[in-house]
């Protein structure tokens, strides 16, 4: 059976005459679509199956890793510090990304179209701004935070648990949601995008309201933060090459291998340790998000390359990295793996390694600083 005549609720809408994209897109819908769409023929419904598939497996994932991190960490007290409070927060955003944008896309693949209607588009596209940018925020949180105990040393001044969470409460209620509701109140709006199975800003229409909304949505959640999270990494980094370098120069000097066996040098280097996780967990962020700033710079500047299939991509991309963060942590945070095969001793594919005195001993130290902090 052919693609214009398989499916009894994709009723044929295209105003143009001809066989494109948006040609079962619902009456309802059609004064969000940018006749730029027009101009691309239906995608096979292969991309559909291929797009369904992977958003279910990606779902399933992201929506059960993640609320394993979340389960593990509030019943695990010695995980109570206040970076593991920055990362409970990114765990339930990307729990509430998946959770809520996955079985909508799921559904609109097998239909090749949006079918929830245009109130629904922007509560949708709004969920996912929200989400996606609390996720930024909170790598800003680790990132500072990683600075502040490397870079400052003694002269950070570690934040108390209530200020933790009223970090937390502002990057939800205060940071992101005025650029999130914008769109409800005529600052650029909420469309379906690309194969129509999705929505999200208008980067195509190009009035002087979308521009505005996007070059500043797009300054403040993207650049500013990469710049941001890329000064802290740098002070990082050059702390820890400045440890690593001060240590062997002094091992040297008293003339043995290593002084690992000295508790403050094991706190700094088990701190050091946490921040290459955090880092990792960063670049897995921004490898995920930039194939949509370029989208969205790409609609404003030279929609002529924006396909369906360029923003497939995106999605992919996007979507997959709430994946990342769980197996991250698990692999990477020694006392998360431990609480978790405690929790779930069916995960531990094989008994760890027995670690030498010096290991066990900065374990310890970094236990006991964490449930201090």
């Amino acid at each position: 059976m052919s693609y214009y005549d398989d499916s009894a609720s994709a009723a044929y809408t295209n105003p143009y005459g001809n066989h494109t994209v948006v040609d079962t897109v619902p009456a309802d819908m059609l004064h969000l679509i940018d006749s730029h769409w027009y101009g691309f023929p239906p995608l096979n419904d292969m991309w559909y199956g291929i797009l369904a598939f992977f958003i279910s497996v990606t779902g399933i994932l992201a929506v059960g890793g993640n609320f394993v991190v979340i389960w593990v960490f509030k019943c695990t007290k010695a995980l109570r510090s206040p970076l593991n409070y920055y990362v409970v927060n990114l765990a339930i955003s990307d729990f509430t990304l998946m959770a809520c944008m996955c079985p909508p896309v799921v559904i609109n693949s097998y239909y090749r179209t949006w079918i929830f209607g245009p109130t629904f588009c922007y509560v949708y596209a709004a969920i996912g701004s929200l989400t996606g940018c609390a996720s930024i925020f909170t790598m800003c949180l680790i990132s500072y935070d990683r600075y502040n105990v490397i870079v400052k040393g003694i002269g950070g001044k570690p934040s108390p648990p209530a200020r933790q969470m009223l970090i937390i409460l502002l990057v939800w209620l205060h940071f992101k949601p005025p650029g999130t509701f914008a769109p409800f109140f005529g600052w650029s709006r909420y469309v379906p995008e690309g194969n129509m199975t999705a929505c999200g800003t208008d980067y195509l229409r190009g009035s002087i309201l979308d521009q505005t909304y996007l070059w500043s949505y797009t300054t403040w959640c993207y650049f500013m933060t990469f710049v941001f999270i890329v000064y802290c990494y740098w002070f990082i980094v050059a702390a820890v090459r400045n440890h690593e370098k001060a240590m062997r120069e002094q091992a040297k000097k008293m003339g043995v291998k290593s002084l690992r066996g000295d508790a403050t040098l094991q706190k700094k280097s088990a701190d050091c340790k946490l921040a290459k996780i955090a880092l990792i967990n960063v670049s897995l962020w921004f490898m995920a998000w930039t194939p949509y700033a370029i989208i969205n710079i790409a609609g404003l500047t030279n929609k002529e390359i924006v396909t369906p299939l360029f923003f497939i991509w995106g999605s992919v991309f996007a979507k997959a990295n709430t994946v990342y963060n769980p197996i991250e942590y698990a692999i990477s945070h020694p006392k998360y793996k431990g609480a978790l095969y405690q929790k779930l001793p069916w995960l531990q594919c094989a008994p760890d390694v027995p670690e030498d005195d010096s290991k066990s001993t900065a374990s310890t130290t970094t236990t006991g600083g964490e449930e201090k902090a």
